[in-house]
């Protein structure tokens, strides 16, 4: 089921309607006057259900009156709007008759004026309390006070991710922004909001794990075709499961398509994924790997970070050997045939102990294991020791 959330604020211009009638210009062919935009956008996206949200000093009264629900009803609540007073109880009978005379169940939510950050956090509190899990919704917040939008779209967010609640499109009916030579109010649809936060938080899920696999689907709803999109999650699960080869061909081919995609989304924040995947253009193997290291270290994920800083060690002495970089025997053999001290049999030790997850015999392992501010310390330490003329990567 569809349910639209429309929020009330306080009436202004007509003291009989609220608002001036407006011709609500919907799609081609379309057009809705009406005093109210919820109305308009109600007969419109033909929701399943109606959420009608506001405060205790809404203009409930005035909403009301222009739908004809209770005339008796409707003067009390007008002695309450006054004083800013309105209950739930004063509300029922009108959310029985517009149910009736809309055919779909209509409920009023009174909320906080989200004054402060706990009036805020109840608002969103009190809408989850009123969603279903899995349940569309459409917001409009055409009516509502000036500063509900901001909070309409965190609350879009907060309820797509606790409720699961799919939040289909944000509505603004700008009648301010009417057309003087047609009359017409443009329909302002926001959901494009919503979907550049999710690039924002697909960011901080990479800043987190480094796994740039979540710009897949958002590439592929912002029009780049799937298969594209899908070279992007590829060279990550082969990025985070060590393997720097097949990682750089996939990403070879999504940094081009990245640089050629049109999306505006993509336009807007493939600079910054580009510059994120671009580690493999720069010198050879054993730089890739330690590109990573330094990527991985920085976001203190510490088994792929020490993983990385071996496996890049081990990369330069099978180029000094001449071997196959890819042969498991050539890679022991220009290990063992490298020159040895503490560090490089401290960073082996380590990759050993964290990677089959035993407890180590020496103790410094089992000291920097178990102290994350010893062992972060440690592993710049040895970056530095270790590979003292390449500088870090970028994270």
């Amino acid at each position: 089921m569809t349910t639209l959330v429309s929020f009330l604020g306080k009436s202004r211009a007509d003291p009989h309607t609220g608002y001036r009638t407006a011709k609500y210009r919907f799609a081609p062919g379309e057009l809705r006057e009406v005093p109210f935009f919820t109305m308009g956008l109600l007969e419109h996206a033909q929701p399943g259900r109606l959420l009608l949200v506001g405060t205790t000093g809404s203009m409930w009264d005035v909403f009301f009156d222009q739908q004809h629900t209770d005339d008796e009803g409707t003067l009390a609540l007008i002695d309450a709007v006054a004083r800013d007073a309105v209950t739930p109880a004063l509300l029922a009978v009108h959310e029985q008759r517009l149910t009736e005379r809309l055919g779909i169940p209509v409920q009023c939510l009174l909320i906080p004026y989200a004054r402060d950050e706990a009036q805020q956090t109840a608002i969103l509190a009190d809408l989850a309390s009123h969603l279903h899990v899995g349940e569309r919704i459409l917001i409009d917040v055409t009516h509502g006070f000036r500063h509900l939008p901001m909070l309409a779209l965190v609350a879009a967010r907060y309820l797509a991710l606790v409720q699961d609640v799919q939040v289909q499109e944000l509505y603004y009916g700008a009648a301010e922004m009417t057309d003087p030579g047609t009359g017409e109010a443009p329909v302002l649809r926001l959901g494009g909001m919503l979907r550049m936060l999710d690039w924002v938080q697909a960011l901080a899920v990479y800043g987190d794990s480094g796994n740039y696999g979540v710009f897949a689907p958002l590439l592929t709803d912002d029009g780049m075709p799937r298969e594209r999109a899908h070279l992007l999650a590829q060279g990550a699960f082969f990025e985070r499961n060590s393997n720097p080869v097949q990682a750089k061909q996939a990403l070879s081919g999504a940094l081009t398509d990245l640089r050629e995609h049109a999306g505006p989304l993509g336009r807007l924040f493939g600079p910054q994924l580009t510059e994120r995947i671009d580690w493999f253009r720069r010198g050879t193997r054993a730089d890739w790997e330690l590109s990573l290291a330094d990527r991985y270290l920085a976001r203190q994920d510490y088994l792929r970070a020490i993983t990385y800083l071996y496996e890049s060690f081990v990369s330069h002495a099978v180029y000094r050997d001449k071997g196959d970089m890819n042969n498991y025997s050539d890679r022991e053999a220009a290990f063992d045939n490298s020159p040895k001290n503490a560090n490089v049999w401290l960073l082996k030790n380590l990759r050993n102990a964290m990677a089959h997850g035993v407890r180590s015999d020496n103790r410094e392992i089992q000291r920097l294991l178990e102290n994350q501010t010893e062992l972060d310390s440690r592993l710049h330490l040895l970056r530095k020791a270790l590979f003292a003329t390449r500088s870090p990567a970028r994270s």
